[in-house]
C-alpha cells in the first residue's frame, strides 16, 4: 500500500468511527505512513527501485551496463528513430523526444543521456560549446511544408494572401522549426503572423490535424507520417531552407559503446533508408556547405497573414 493509499484509509476509518477507534485509525496509520517512508528511503538508497522511462524524469537517465540506451532525440525523429531501434535487438533504446532546444536545456542542467539527436545545426553547435557532446555527425535533412487540415477547409495555397484571416500555427523561434520557418520567411520577403508558436513541431502538427488551425508550418516529414489527417501545400523555394539534422555521443555517456552503436545504426545504408521512408534527405555537399541555404522568392506573395 502506497503512503498516499494509507492516508485515505485512515481518513475514512476516521470519519467511520468514534474518537477511540478515530485515535487508533490514525496511530496505525502513522504507523504505515513511517514504513512506507522507509521503504522508500531503503529502495532510493539501493537505487533498485527507478520507474519505467515513461514514468521517468529525464534526469533519470541510463546506466552503465544496464543493457539500455537513454537517447535524446528532436521529436520530428520519433517515427524514424523508433523503426531503427526495432531493427537491432541486440540493444535496447529509451528516447526522450522533445524539441531540440529543450534538449539541450536538459543536458546543461544536469540529465544523463547516452545520444543527442537534434533538427538543426545552431542547436548542436550550442551542445557542443557547452562541452555537452563529442563530434557530432550530419545523417539527414529536412524542409518546411504548409500543412492543413484534411480537404483544405481553409482553401490555404502557400505563404500568401490565402492566410489573410486563417489560424497559421508556427514552431517558436527558439527551436529548429521555428528558425527555420523566420528564415524562409525573411528570404521569400513574407510576413507571418501566427495565432500560436509551439516548442515542438509535432504540437504544430497536433493543432492543424485536430482542426484547431488552420495552417501549420512543419517539415516534410511530419507532413508524410501525418499521413490522409492533413493536406500538403508545398512552398516554392523551401527547399533551399533546409534543416541539418545531427547525431552525436554524449560526453559522459553512461554507455558511449552502445552510443556508438546506435549511432553507426543511424548513420548506416538501412539507417538511411529507414529515414528516407519518413522523409528525411541525405545530407549532401551544398547541405554541408550552407545549412540555412537562401530561397527563391519568384512565385510567394508577400502578404502572408493570419489573425492574432
Amino acid at each position: 500500500m502506497t503512503v498516499q493509499e494509507t492516508t485515505t484509509a485512515t481518513t475514512t476509518a476516521t470519519g467511520a468511527t468514534g474518537r477511540g477507534v478515530r485515535r487508533r485509525a490514525s496511530a496505525r496509520g502513522a504507523r504505515a505512513v513511517a514504513a512506507a517512508a522507509a521503504s522508500l528511503a531503503t529502495c532510493v538508497a539501493l537505487a533498485g527501485c527507478a520507474p519505467a522511462y515513461g514514468g521517468a524524469s529525464p534526469s533519470a537517465g541510463g546506466s552503465a551496463g544496464s543493457g539500455q540506451l537513454t537517447v535524446f532525440a528532436a521529436a520530428s525523429l520519433q517515427k524514424g528513430f523508433g523503426e531503427i531501434s526495432q531493427a537491432d535487438a541486440t540493444q535496447e533504446e529509451r528516447f526522450s523526444f522533445e524539441g531540440s532546444s529543450t534538449l539541450v536545456d536538459q543536458l546543461a542542467g544536469g540529465a544523463r543521456a547516452d545520444v543527442l539527436a537534434t533538427a538543426d545545426k545552431a542547436t548542436m553547435d550550442r551542445a557542443v560549446e557547452k562541452k555537452l557532446v563529442g563530434e557530432p555527425t550530419l545523417f539527414a535533412t529536412n524542409h518546411l511544408v504548409l500543412v492543413t487540415p484534411s480537404g483544405n477547409p481553409g482553401k490555404v495555397t502557400g505563404l500568401n494572401a490565402s492566410l489573410t484571416g486563417k489560424r497559421l500555427v508556427i514552431c517558436a523561434p527558439a527551436v529548429p522549426c521555428g528558425r527555420a520557418s523566420q528564415k524562409l520567411a525573411g528570404e521569400l520577403g513574407v510576413k507571418l503572423q501566427p495565432v500560436s508558436e509551439e516548442q515542438k513541431v509535432t504540437d504544430v502538427l497536433g493543432k492543424v490535424t485536430s482542426g484547431e488551425a488552420d495552417a501549420g508550418l512543419v517539415y516534410t516529414t511530419d507532413a508524410a507520417g501525418a499521413g490522409d489527417k492533413v493536406d500538403t501545400v508545398e512552398i516554392p523555394g523551401a527547399e533551399k531552407v533546409i534543416n541539418q539534422h545531427l547525431i552525436a555521443t554524449v560526453n559522459g555517456a553512461p554507455d558511449p559503446q552502445g552510443a556508438q552503436r546506435f549511432i553507426a545504426q543511424v548513420t548506416s545504408p538501412q539507417g538511411r533508408a529507414i529515414l528516407a521512408r519518413y522523409g528525411f534527405a541525405e545530407p549532401t555537399a551544398s547541405a554541408t556547405a550552407s545549412p540555412s541555404g537562401s530561397a527563391a522568392s519568384a512565385s510567394a506573395t508577400p502578404t502572408a497573414s493570419a489573425t492574432k
